[in-house]
């Protein structure tokens, strides 16, 4: 039995009058995202990264060349304030993994883009960190990773996720 499935029979011993089914997979669903978090996060570490610090350096990896995106585009991007994206932008910056360039036509518009050493940071931690995704998933038979994979894009497209707004280029 699962730390969830214990507290399932917790709550139907101590409250049998309410459903507690939902727990079974909402409560899965957290505790998972703790429990994978914390395995992440050991390879952001042997590359002297935070996952935030990844999540910075891959959004604007993915971006495409010349890997830039203005200070809103990375608040969208990473679903984080203003201030929050401020803040790690500096701190990366400090770490000569990025750099700011006021928009040429907009002196108010920050683009925040990769160094090349930034780069090769991402692209080092990026290996070790599709590594360590596969090796999770391969706890797993293919085919519960497939159900997996579609019963979260079903709740993903159910609770209206979608991407963020394209870059302006």
């Amino acid at each position: 039995m699962d730390a969830v499935g214990h507290f399932l029979a917790q709550w139907e011993r101590e409250r049998p009058e309410i459903d507690v089914s939902p727990m079974a997979t909402i409560g899965r669903l957290s505790r998972m995202a703790s429990v994978v978090q914390t395995k992440l996060d050991a390879v952001f570490a042997e590359h002297d990264l935070q996952s935030w610090e990844f999540d910075v350096l891959a959004s604007l990896r993915r971006s495409g060349e010349p890997y830039s995106l203005t200070a809103g585009e990375l608040d969208r991007a990473m679903m984080i304030t203003s201030g929050t994206t401020t803040h790690r932008i500096t701190r990366l910056e400090a770490r000569g993994f990025v750099e700011r360039a006021r928009d040429e036509e907009d002196r108010r518009v920050v683009h925040v883009r990769l160094t090349p050493r930034g780069r090769r940071v991402c692209d080092a931690a990026q290996d070790a960190h599709m590594a360590n995704e596969k090796a999770i998933l391969e706890l797993m038979a293919p085919e519960d990773v497939e159900r997996l994979r579609s019963g979260l894009e079903a709740l993903a497209e159910a609770l209206g996720d979608a991407p963020p707004a394209p870059p302006r280029r």
